[in-house]
């Protein structure tokens, strides 16, 4: 396989970076930040992104979608990684649209995705109720009462969980087998508590008390199966974003190596700083084949894509702290205040790591998948 884009996949990259360069740059994460704005996204930014089309990019045309693929949302996600893009784009676009993709049946499909498609709504997923992500660890329960269900539970980490208008919500239905459903944030017995992480972005907990849930809400084709390959082209998506800023701290670490001089000349010209460049260098064109594998995997519909998620996000999650590390390290005592940008990128590097598995889990998944 070679691992290059198509004309297209390469005009879509090409825009996004510019877009985003000129109306999402990390001062704006900055800025709502400082601001501590209760949305904590740019609404004008986030309704240019809809209007260009990245909310339909992986929604079949059948449901008002462009079916143009994983791998040029990857394209968009790690342009928005670069940026450090606050929005509703992993979790409502790679996280939630892939829930309905996979799970829901035509019915839901057409309502839910319609509706993603065109920027209506936003929707997120929630999945983990443990300190670390184990999605096997599920106690929200669906019980049947009176002809409708009844559902209890606690979700933490939950991305963008207080400005979505949807919630997708793993757990055990009346039977005992893993489900899905899909909840409006404003229903009753719904809770949602802002978490402010070291990256300024949205997350939140979400607590869930006799909330009513009718059947058309269960996503039809929810199972173990389902949530798993849910998540997997979750944890790409993810992992895309990462490489993404992880590409866009080392690019910046090596263009102040090229400005700073010691002794009269440029950091640069320094024999050890040049070799602890070149191992980032590799270790991210690693990385990049990667993502770039797991994105085509997706795509061609794989029966089985979790070897090539769970190396995607490993290798990633490795790379992401090495990368940030260093960049903090090679700017240098300026590398550790808050006006200078690169520790952004190490605090997203630390919650993209976490989120939807770290390297342990998923170095440990990958050996499990090959029989060790």
């Amino acid at each position: 396989m070679a691992y290059v884009l198509n004309e297209e996949q390469s005009m879509l990259k090409d825009s996004a970076k510019e877009f985003l360069k000129n109306n999402a740059p990390v001062a704006q994460l900055r800025q709502l930040r400082d601001d501590n704005d209760s949305k904590g996204y740019n609404e004008s930014t986030w309704q240019q992104m809809v209007e260009m089309g990245w909310t339909a990019l992986t929604i079949p045309e059948e449901y008002e979608g462009m079916n143009f693929g994983y791998l040029g949302l990857g394209q968009i996600l790690e342009e928005s990684g670069r940026t450090l893009t606050s929005s509703p784009l992993l979790s409502s676009v790679a996280m939630a649209t892939a829930a309905i993709n996979i799970a829901g049946s035509d019915a839901q499909k057409k309502d839910y995705l319609k509706r993603l498609s065109h920027g209506e709504i936003t929707a997120t997923l929630a999945i983990d109720e443990t300190a670390r992500h184990n999605p096997n660890v599920i106690k929200s329960s669906l019980q049947s009462q009176n002809g409708s269900f009844l559902l209890n539970g606690t979700k933490v980490f939950v991305p963008d969980a207080n400005i979505s208008d949807f919630i997708i919500v793993s757990c055990i239905d009346a039977s005992g087998n893993d489900s899905m459903v899909i909840l409006d944030s404003k229903s009753d017995g719904i809770t949602i508590t802002r978490e402010h992480l070291m990256d300024y972005r949205n997350y939140g907990t979400v607590e869930l008390n006799n909330v009513k849930v009718s059947s058309d809400q269960i996503l039809a084709n929810a199972n173990k199966h389902t949530i798993e390959r849910t998540l997997d082209v979750a944890r790409v998506a993810v992992a895309a974003e990462l490489y993404g800023s992880s590409v866009e701290a080392f690019e910046r670490s090596v263009a102040y190596l090229k400005e700073r001089k010691q002794f009269g000349v440029e950091l640069a010209t320094f024999q050890g700083l040049q070799h602890r460049c070149a191992i980032m260098f590799c270790e991210l064109e690693l990385a990049q084949s990667a993502v770039l594998n797991a994105l085509n995997a997706i795509d061609r519909g794989d029966e089985d894509i979790r070897l090539a998620a769970s190396t995607a996000k490993a290798k990633v999650c490795k790379v992401a702290q090495l990368v940030s590390n260093e960049g903090v390290q090679l700017f240098g005592g300026i590398g550790m205040t808050d006006d200078e940008e690169i520790g952004f990128f190490l605090k997203r590097a630390r919650v993209g790591m976490a989120m939807l598995g770290d390297y342990n889990f998923h170095l440990d998944r990958f050996a499990v998948l090959n029989g060790y």
